[in-house]
């Protein structure tokens, strides 16, 4: 069973071996992703030169579970639009929240600006707190 969440941010600092890689490698066995962030994870694999079959193979191998993007989502995900409008929030960044309000996990991402709004999910930054 899943126990986190992860964004796409948090997965490709891990990737990158960015700070922040050794926080997220000791919970890839129970992560879970929303298949909106696994997107854009193999969309920026693949940027960086990797096919993307290579780079969905890559993925599979370290995340838990990709879950399926379902119109509750989708509704959930529009409904954070305004309480995260002012900072710039993504599609991608509202999907990964409402996957860990729905599953009721916390969400581990490496963008900052995600404590600075409380959507009912707790935020896990993967750098540390902010400054």
């Amino acid at each position: 069973m899943s126990k986190v969440v992860l964004d796409a941010s948090a997965f490709l600092a891990m990737a990158n071996r960015e700070p922040g890689a050794e926080a997220i490698a000791g919970l890839l066995q129970d992560s879970v992703m929303s298949a909106v962030n696994a997107a854009e994870v193999i969309q920026k694999l693949a940027q960086k030169g990797m096919s993307l079959d290579d780079a969905e193979a890559y993925l599979r191998r370290f995340v838990g579970e990709v879950k399926s993007f379902t119109l509750a989502q989708a509704t959930l995900t529009a409904s954070l639009a305004p309480l995260t409008r002012q900072l710039g929030l993504s599609l991608g960044d509202r999907a990964c929240l409402a996957l860990g309000k729905t599953l009721n996990l916390p969400v581990f991402t490496a963008n900052q600006r995600w404590t600075q709004v409380d959507v009912g999910v707790a935020v896990e930054l993967v750098r540390g707190n902010p400054s």
